[in-house]
């Protein structure tokens, strides 16, 4: 009997550890889903991770009630974690269009598996109650416990989302749940009133998952052209996004985490737009910075003057900057800008670079995704205009995507005052791209915008230089009582979120 208590003591504390582990990816997977479908990644998961937890006291409150033979109980639970644990991101994927109540769905999931995670450690401490000290029970346990969190935290963005993608990775973590039912199955035979029963069981689930994750790929594929309503023809999850490229009969579409970032039909328009009242107001046009940007379509237009010595160009995702510059369509695009001999890509958070640069540049493009969740509200926000100044001279002129003054005005006017509270002399302008609506921009500098043009490129598609046409605001586009965007208080996440919130 020594002989037998021992390994299971061993083999129980081990379950312990493949719970917190799979269980905290199954969290981890569930708000990173939701950041990339409903966006305001920390709210997302700050809600998921208190619904979560609640759950597991939930859980743990009514594990006290679970009678019968425990070790199959504990198998039971083990299974139904392992299914619903890793099921959840391909059921989510499927429902996300086509269901009205979705975030409903994704909480219950989030409840029941935490619920069901939460009863596993009290089993499992009655199970040992009698084999183990109280003392040595008690430690043990929630240090396996705590282990398999710090694990499953380090290994989710740094291997699982960059390898297995949001839907192979709580499949793969539900096999492991299912194979410890299995393996207790066989081994513990003998301590389980229903050991045929559980055995099927466990095999049924495995196999089930088994199939799911060998068609994931074409699961993830159907409904994300159910999602975007066209032909998906390039996926990627990276540690920041989610890639997605789709083609319909007259163009490609970009999205990043659902949101599109541009169309090719139209996309001359936005980035004419930003790059050339900059390009052609600024003095020298020797040195150009372009923050964002990865798709290489401002480098494109930025090309264009021969005069230009170097750009560099900074973006945070390495998987983009790659696929626009290795894909030969999105070659064909950006007329493989991202291959120049004058720039110099760097794949790094911007607000770290650019805190840790002093280059002074003649040109500053900001072409950064919208607002939508506060680490990019940082790239707003008035510290990192502060930051930014130590890039510029007197005559550097900057320019800024601000998002929609129609459908944000609030947002929009939002970046344009901290802008301002930087650089004294700032001006908005818009323009309307068909993809998007009304589209808008700031320009700033340390001297006063004259609207005077220092160089033009001949046969643009869509800028004719008439800065001040871009300039005028209809009354529907302006707003009143707008907070400056610091760190502190993250006020432009709020706008945008409230104001996309109703067109969306």
């Amino acid at each position: 009997m020594d002989k037998k208590r021992i390994p299971l003591e061993l083999l129980l504390m081990f379950s312990v550890f493949v719970i917190a582990t799979c269980g905290l990816i199954y969290e981890l997977v569930a708000g990173a889903l939701a950041s990339y479908l409903l966006g305001d990644s920390v709210k997302q998961f700050s809600f998921i991770i208190g619904v979560y937890l609640f759950s597991m006291g939930v859980g743990s409150y009514f594990a006290k009630f679970i009678k019968g033979n425990l070790i199959d109980k504990f198998i039971e639970i083990e299974i139904l974690v392992g299914i619903i644990g890793g099921i959840s991101s391909v059921v989510l994927f499927i429902l996300f269009n086509t269901l009205a109540h979705f975030e409903a769905v994704l909480y219950l999931f989030v409840f029941f598996t935490g619920c069901l995670v939460g009863v596993e450690i009290p089993l499992l401490m009655n199970i040992l109650k009698d084999r183990v000290q109280f003392k040595d029970l008690v430690s043990n346990v929630f240090a396996f416990d705590y282990i398999g969190a710090l694990l499953a935290s380090i290994l989710f963005p740094l291997v699982l989302i960059p390898n297995l993608g949001i839907v192979k990775t709580p499949l793969f973590f539900g096999l492991i749940n299912i194979s410890i039912a299995i393996f207790l199955c066989f081994y513990l035979k003998n301590e389980l009133s229903r050991p045929v029963s559980l055995k099927i069981k466990s095999i049924g689930a495995f196999i089930l998952l088994v199939v799911l994750f060998i068609f994931s790929d074409k699961i993830l594929s159907f409904s994300e052209e159910k999602l975007y309503g066209e032909n998906v023809v390039y996926t990627k999850s990276s540690p920041y996004q989610r890639i997605v490229l789709t083609r319909n009969n007259r163009e490609f579409r970009l999205y990043l985490n659902n949101n599109l970032q541009f169309s090719s039909v139209d996309e001359y328009r936005y980035h004419e737009a930003l790059v050339h009242p900059a390009m052609s107001m600024a003095k020298e046009i020797d040195h150009i910075l372009i923050l964002g940007g990865g798709d290489g379509f401002a480098v494109r237009e930025v090309l264009k003057y021969e005069a230009v010595k170097d750009i560099t160009l900074v973006d945070l995702d390495g998987e983009m900057t790659n696929f626009f510059k290795n894909n030969e369509t999105m070659r064909r695009l950006n007329q493989s800008s991202l291959s120049s001999p004058k720039l110099k890509v760097i794949n790094k958070d911007a607000y770290i670079w650019v805190k840790e640069n002093t280059k002074k540049y003649d040109v500053v493009i900001i072409d950064f995704p919208d607002p939508s969740n506060y680490s990019l509200g940082k790239l707003y926000s008035l510290q990192f205009y502060r930051e930014l100044e130590k890039l510029t001279t007197l005559d550097t002129k900057i320019v800024v995507q601000t998002t929609s003054p129609y459908f944000a005005s609030k947002s929009f006017w939002c970046i344009e005052k901290t802008i301002n509270k930087v650089f004294p002399f700032t001006s908005a302008y818009h323009t309307y791209v068909p993809s998007f609506g009304e589209w808008g921009f700031s320009m700033a500098s340390f001297e006063p915008i004259n609207n005077k043009i220092y160089r033009k490129i001949p046969n643009l598609k869509f800028y004719d230089y008439n800065f001040s046409q871009l300039s005028y605001f209809t009354k529907d586009m302006k707003t009143k009582d707008i907070e400056v965007n610091r760190l502190d208080n993250q006020i432009l996440v709020r706008y945008f979120d409230e104001e996309w919130g109703k067109v969306q």
